[in-house]
C-alpha cells in the first residue's frame, strides 16, 4: 500500500493541498517497504487526486482538507484519513502498526488559502482575545 502523508517539516501538516511537502510511504505486510519525500507539485482544484492516482497512491494521510478534495480523491478510488497530528515518523509507525486512526478535520475550508507552497504561516481564524 502508498500512503501520501501531508508534510510540514518533521510534522503531519494541517493543511493537505497547501503543505509543503508530502511524505510517500509504502507499507506491506505490517512492514515499511519505503519512506520518501517528495515536495508538493502544486495546488490546482482537482490536480493532486489526479496527480497521487497516477503514482499508485491508495491512501491520504492529512490533518485537514476540504469535502470537494475528499470526494475527489475518493472517485479515484483513494482512501483520505484526515484529522491526524504528530511527528510524521510517529505517524509512520502507527500505520505500520495499524493502529492509526483519523478524526476530524484540524483545519476549516479555506483557512490554508496562502500556507505552505505560497507562504509559510497559517490564516487560521483566532478567537476574540487570542
Amino acid at each position: 500500500m502508498l500512503i501520501a502523508i501531508s508534510t510540514d517539516g518533521d510534522f503531519v501538516s494541517a493543511h493537505f493541498g497547501r503543505c509543503p511537502s508530502f511524505t510517500i510511504v509504502e507499507v506491506d505486510n505490517g512492514r515499511l517497504i519505503d519512506k520518501r519525500s517528495i515536495e508538493n507539485p502544486g495546488h490546482h482544484p482537482g490536480f493532486l487526486p489526479q496527480f497521487f492516482h497516477q503514482k499508485g497512491i491508495n491512501c491520504i494521510v492529512a490533518g485537514g482538507m476540504g469535502r470537494r478534495a475528499e470526494e475527489l480523491f475518493s472517485q479515484a478510488g483513494i482512501q483520505t484519513i484526515v484529522g491526524v497530528s504528530g511527528s510524521v515518523d510517529e505517524v509512520v509507525k502507527r500505520i505500520v502498526d495499524g493502529t492509526l486512526e483519523g478524526g476530524e478535520s484540524l483545519c476549516r475550508p479555506g483557512l490554508g488559502k496562502g500556507y505552505g507552497v505560497e507562504k509559510t504561516e497559517c490564516d487560521h481564524f483566532q478567537e476574540e482575545g487570542q
